[in-house]
């Protein structure tokens, strides 16, 4: 077996990145989890009372993630 040598600080790097990764995507699924399921029947209502969205939007962000 091959060995890899890596000094402290660049492992201390790796590893606090891998947990920075690791906790964004834990705090977004607790985000999306909690999201309030709307039925079509509100859905519906809300449409009504404020109309649909536009369909041209500029877009912030984007991220892909697996869940």
């Amino acid at each position: 077996m091959e060995q890899v040598t890596v000094d402290k600080k660049e492992l201390y790097s790796l590893i606090k990145e891998a947990v920075r990764e690791v906790l964004q995507e834990e705090a977004f699924r607790f985000f999306v989890e909690r999201l309030p399921v709307v039925s079509e029947e509100e859905m519906e209502d809300i449409e009504r009372r404020y109309g649909k969205p536009s369909s041209i939007r500029d877009i912030a962000y984007s991220e892909t993630l697996e869940v």
